[in-house]
């Protein structure tokens, strides 16, 4: 049963945390609007699109990813200021526990961490295709890939020179494909492909195909031949943030496929499905830090709470960085790389928190 108090706290903390979430939104769509629409302007984007295909997605995406730090800095706001309104002395001198003191923000960070767990899963990615199809055809400059090679799963390997989605074509296209005995028994060439968007239909320019067998090995040469592949162009041809369209169950069987493709990308794809579940549960470190350095009432007031807090955020923010860039570029285990800053701040918490208790 929740006292008065804990309403008391839950509100404020959850109104404070939505205050902060709106101005903070609020600055970064009007500095995104300054770089981007003489953009919009060139390439003729509808004001409807603007607004309700990428702006209101914008809002969801950033608002959900930078909440565990709105929630660090909300968190200490309200709480240094019921320190410098001295709302905390009566509390502590009603003999109850610095446990239960906390009890309300850890119901307020609960209720924070539950939504940004559904939407990093189930709504974010939904929202980030049509952000992302917006940008792709109205901001984002052509996608080059240059010396692309994957070996699929059904004993093929593909190369090409290179692609660029602004004529959609692929160069010096080249697959093999291998039997069981690592025998070469097909290799294709074409000087250009064509995906057929959205299907596995390809049309080949310039093609010789050589298919190897006893007794007789198949030679056919051709200005131009229709045939299905496995695969699509958007699988070998993507973005970076092209994991970030993804829900849970699309991701984990995208992954699957590129470890069977042997693709360079499977850092990063992974270290998005891991993030997804370690900034919502950084709420609660961060929600423990927060109250511990700011219930004290503090000769520098709230200011010195504030800046305080900003350091371990920054800190924070490094740590999570170098280590992703660990995973990328030196192997270092992407579950570590991405949880290893939660487990460092949660014992810092813990050490906060006994402090705060005395």
């Amino acid at each position: 049963m929740l006292s008065i108090i804990d309403r008391y706290i839950i509100g404020k903390f959850l109104k404070t945390f939505f205050f902060m979430l709106g101005i903070i939104m609020l600055f970064a769509m009007v500095f995104d609007v300054s770089e981007k629409l003489s953009d919009f302007i060139s390439n003729k984007a509808p004001v409807s699109a603007i607004l309700f295909e990428y702006y209101l997605n914008f809002l969801l995406f950033y608002g959900n990813l930078f909440s565990s730090m709105i929630i660090f800095i909300s968190v200490i706001w309200f709480t240094a200021k019921m320190a410098q309104d001295t709302e905390i002395i009566p509390i502590w001198f009603s003999g109850k526990p610095f446990s239960r003191f906390v009890r309300p923000y850890m119901i307020g960070a609960t209720v924070l961490m539950l939504i940004s767990l559904v939407l990093n899963h189930f709504v974010i990615p939904r929202a980030n295709k049509n952000r992302l199809e917006f940008e792709e055809k109205y901001y984002r400059n052509a996608m080059i890939v240059q010396d692309y090679q994957a070996d699929f799963p059904d004993g093929s390997s593909v190369y090409f020179a290179n692609y660029s989605n602004s004529d959609g074509r692929v160069n010096d296209f080249i697959l093999q494909r291998w039997n069981d005995s690592n025998d070469l028994v097909y290799f294709l060439k074409a000087r250009q492909a064509l995906n057929v968007e959205g299907t596995k239909k390809w049309q080949l320019i310039d093609f010789y195909e050589k298919k190897i067998g006893f007794p007789a090995t198949k030679i056919n040469h051709g200005a131009k031949k229709d045939t299905i592949f496995d695969f699509q162009i958007s699988e070998m041809a993507q973005r970076e943030n092209h994991a970030e369209t993804m829900t849970f169950t699309e991701l984990t069987k995208f992954i699957d496929r590129e470890k069977m493709k042997g693709s360079a990308w499977i850092p990063y794809f992974e270290i998005e499905l891991h993030q997804r579940t370690s900034y919502p549960f950084a709420a609660y470190v961060l929600t423990i830090i927060g109250v511990a350095v700011s219930s004290e009432k503090r000769r520098g007031g709230i200011g010195l709470n504030i800046a305080i807090g900003l350091a371990f955020v920054f800190v924070y923010i490094f740590a999570m960085k170098m280590l992703t860039v660990a995973s990328i570029n030196v192997g270092f285990p992407v579950m570590l790389g991405v949880w290893i800053p939660n487990f460092l701040f949660a014992i810092a918490a813990m050490i906060l928190y006994k402090k705060a208790q005395k």
